[in-house]
């Protein structure tokens, strides 16, 4: 009767387990918006710099780096059609220059997502 036992509780104990090791694996997606950052070959960089290379620059008083949040005070920009047909990964964002870099922002949350020197 003890053999019984033990070898029951074994079995529940193993049941117990088999839910939870299927429910171990998840799949997530993660969007640009939420790491704050985009890739852009190299070759496709060189026709955004070149393309905004005239717009005038902006001055802040922090450094900018990817995921920084751009204040209220500085006017971005809509990338040029022209631009997002050959580089169809910045459709939607929107710029401005800073020094001789062009920064890639979200507009949605004015988060900087690449910078294009």
């Amino acid at each position: 009767m003890k053999s019984v036992m033990i070898a029951a509780a074994a079995t529940v104990g193993l049941l117990a387990v088999v839910p939870a090791s299927a429910q171990t694996s998840v799949t997530t997606t993660v969007s640009p918006s939420t790491t704050g950052s985009i890739t852009i070959a190299p070759e496709k960089r060189t026709i955004i710099h070149q393309q905004l290379s005239t717009a005038k620059p902006v001055t802040v008083k922090e450094k900018v780096t990817v995921g920084w949040t751009v204040p209220e005070t500085v006017t971005l920009q809509p990338v040029p059609d022209t631009i997002v047909t050959e580089v169809p990964t910045v459709k939607g964002y929107q710029y401005f220059r800073y020094n001789d870099e062009v920064v890639l922002v979200d507009p949605k949350t004015r988060k900087v997502v690449t910078i294009v020197e």
